[in-house]
């Protein structure tokens, strides 16, 4: 696999591929041999004598003169080519990468790809990706503090928009390329971009990652776009060069910035102090918004709706602390924005939540001054379940909930390890087809999960987090259900809180037990 990357990129062969590897042994005739030649748009053609110089390779009759990686089918007519949509070697030297994927070199050369066009509805045709598609793509990668782009990302369509702050393309950019692939490009950073489709060549001026004197710099990124093999315009369809993979270079060597870099053309500077919306989601799965936003009241000034701050509950709230609804006999602590309650039907004696005192939805919809405080009782209740020698486990549900509840849920460390938890939390997880990922301890939530979006979440008491956006119907009680199984507290009949019914003497005396208890970690009392 690559060493040196000496590497080939090539647009469209729409089935002319004696003419593609007729062209690559003069190259490498000329300038020794390449480690790769990877192919972006339509490999395959459908005329009887593509077919037919196709046959050739497949029988083994003829043999590519170098490892060749190609993007899936990008319309309906070439499909039948590949034996489904997973990646697998298509002949000798000839392998086909799938849907969408990374794979990685062996000197650790990262390479991203995205196959076919955008699904325009669900189902997906088979030469099509989707949402779903892209965010599997790039969560696992996104999910890792570490990350800082791909060598290299391949795709048939163009990201939309490239050329902006940048020189123009041969071609009517009116119909060219679609958001979800600029916003992929945006998210992995890649140092390469090619794709094809467009019949024209265009080599953008590399452009930014970072944003000048805000953020450290990072390396640059150049999209290719290729025209079609052996076009009758000649225009240019191979493209050589050399790249060493990111892991291996000197950092200040990987973020020299060339004299013409422009400005990264996926980042929209804010229009009238707002942000232009991101384009509605194509796959059309995702709850209506409506279920997720609460209206912020048209009375409230400007600047006010923009900071996102708390909104008006749509109906009684049993959380918000000045509302009649809220059952002030289970209230441990009150801060100046937060407040700490025991759980109503509490799994354990020590069941409790961490609540806003104002109406918020969700985490990510919180002021910057609430979420403070949040960490602050976090952090107290942390230490709180140290010096009881339990492990300190939170959740929360952001769906059907109209105010954010954070649970935490003491878990005593002679019952089970973090790794028994995380585990427990996993396989349950994956009985109920929940993806759960792991997303790094410091990630802001709102980094995955843009306010709006239903989602549920673990931390674990090392700070590992995992995150699952929810998709359709999710079970209500899922964190209670881990928490309460034989794998870790063991008491299964408490899964429901509704179960777990007691009387208000005994909410009170259970409630004034842990008021008493808290109190040596309780700041707000200084206050």
């Amino acid at each position: 696999w690559v060493e040196k990357g000496h590497i080939l990129a090539s647009g469209d062969v729409e089935g002319r591929i004696n003419a593609l590897f007729n062209r690559v042994n003069a190259i490498q005739k000329k300038s020794g041999q390449f480690d790769l030649l990877l192919c972006v748009g339509e490999f395959f053609g459908n005329s009887p004598e593509a077919e037919a110089e196709w046959e050739a390779y497949k029988s083994g009759a003829k043999k590519a003169p170098i490892h060749t990686y190609i993007l899936g089918a990008a319309s309906e007519e070439t499909v039948k080519y590949f034996p489904n949509s997973d990646g697998c070697e298509l002949a000798e030297n000839i392998t086909c990468l799938g849907r969408r994927g990374i794979f990685t070199g062996a000197s650790g050369l990262q390479i991203a790809y995205v196959s076919g066009r955008e699904a325009q509805h669900e189902p997906a045709l088979s030469h099509c990706f989707t949402s779903k598609d892209i965010t599997a793509l790039v969560a696992p990668l996104l999910s890792n503090s570490k990350f800082r782009g791909v060598d290299i990302l391949l795709t048939s369509q163009w990201p939309r928009g490239v050329w902006q702050y940048g020189n123009s393309p041969e071609t009517d950019t009116k119909f060219c390329g679609v958001s979800s692939i600029a916003d992929l490009a945006d998210k992995l950073k890649p140092r390469y971009h090619f794709a094809g489709l467009e019949a024209v060549h265009y080599e953008r001026l590399p452009y930014r990652n970072h944003v000048v004197l805000q953020e450290n710099a990072q390396h640059v990124s150049r999209f290719i776009a290729l025209a079609t093999v052996n076009n009758p315009a000649k225009k240019k369809y191979l493209y050589a060069f050399n790249i060493v993979p990111m892991k291996n270079m000197d950092p200040a060597e990987l973020v020299k910035q060339p004299q013409d870099v422009t400005e990264n053309p996926y980042r929209k500077p804010m229009k009238d102090g707002k942000k232009e919306k991101p384009p509605p989601s194509m796959t059309g799965t995702e709850e209506p918004a409506s279920q997720f936003f609460f209206d912020l009241g048209q009375n409230k000034p400007q600047h006010q709706q923009l900071e996102r701050h708390q909104s008006n509950p749509t109906g009684p709230c049993w959380f918000c602390l000045a509302s009649p609804e809220v059952e002030k006999h289970l209230v441990i602590s009150i801060g100046t924005h937060c407040y700490m309650a025991l759980a109503k039907g509490s799994l354990t004696p020590d069941h409790v939540l961490l609540l806003p005192i104002g109406h918020y939805q969700s985490v990510v919809d919180l002021a910057s001054e609430v979420v403070e405080e949040m960490e602050k009782y976090k952090s107290a209740i942390k230490k709180f379940c140290k010096s009881r020698a339990q492990r300190c486990i939170m959740f929360e549900r952001n769906y059907r909930s109209q105010h954010l509840q954070l649970q935490v849920v003491p878990v005593p460390m002679e019952k089970c390890s973090t790794e028994d938890i995380k585990e427990a939390f996993m396989t349950q997880a994956e009985e109920q087809q929940i993806e759960l990922m792991e997303i790094p301890a410091h990630t802001d939530l709102k980094q995955i999960a843009p306010p709006g979006t239903p989602y549920f979440y673990v931390e674990l008491d090392t700070g590992e987090k995992l995150f699952y956006r929810i998709k359709k119907n999710f079970p209500l009680q899922f964190g209670r259900e881990v928490l309460a199984s034989e794998a870790l507290l063991n008491i299964p009949m408490r899964a429901d809180w509704r179960e777990c019914k007691c009387t208000k003497e005994e909410e009170e005396d259970q409630a004034k037990q842990m008021r008493s208890d808290f109190e040596p970690f309780d700041f707000a009392l200084d206050n």
